[in-house]
């Protein structure tokens, strides 16, 4: 196998897993690194995570989804023992990076990823697409029908154009206000 080359920075690193694997190499390579001794040189594994609010059929619903499915990122200096005992973690396909270097993230990037995975804002991922036909079930207007005209999945809304007046009028709503016909 080819010997890793590295500098003697501490840097993060993306380690490709098994798909569905990520929380079983987190655990193992912790394992690994108080086993081995390489709490000098592997400093932290991390599976990021993000807080999702799914809303289907207007429910909702919290989960907890990977950012980066098959991924985990680790804190080490890229020695060739440390390297080693993450490669050799059972369900590590490899580093990111080429044949023989693993290639680290850049700080931003990690800063970027660790903001969102520790984060307290919640994504909403709603099943609606503009155009589809809804009724609404919550609120002034419940009982009207309409369509949706844009969903806005950041704040968790969607603004329905409801036929009012003789014409379509734009309503914004709470996503699980709203339910596809």
């Amino acid at each position: 196998m080819a010997k890793q080359t590295h500098g003697g920075d501490r840097q993060w690193y993306a380690v490709h897993t098994y798909s569905g694997y990520e929380d079983a190499v987190a655990r193992n390579l912790k394992q690994r690194i108080d086993s081995f001794g390489m709490g000098e040189q592997i400093f932290n594994v991390v599976v990021p995570i993000e807080k999702k609010i799914k809303i289907k059929n207007g429910r909702r619903t919290e989960t907890k989804e990977k950012i980066f499915p098959g991924y985990v990122l680790v804190d080490m200096i890229a020695t060739d023992d440390a390297w080693s005992v993450v490669r050799n973690t059972p369900q590590v396909t490899g580093f990111v990076g080429t044949a023989n270097q693993a290639v680290p993230l850049s700080p931003e990037e990690v800063d970027k990823i660790l903001k969102r995975s520790e984060g307290d804002t919640v994504r909403h991922a709603i099943d609606l697409a503009p155009g589809d036909a809804v009724v609404i079930v919550d609120g002034p207007f419940k009982d009207l029908e309409g369509k949706v005209g844009e969903i806005d999945e950041e704040r968790g809304k969607v603004k329905v154009l409801v036929p009012m007046f003789g014409r379509e009028t734009p309503v914004e709503l709470e996503a699980d206000q709203v339910q596809r016909v």
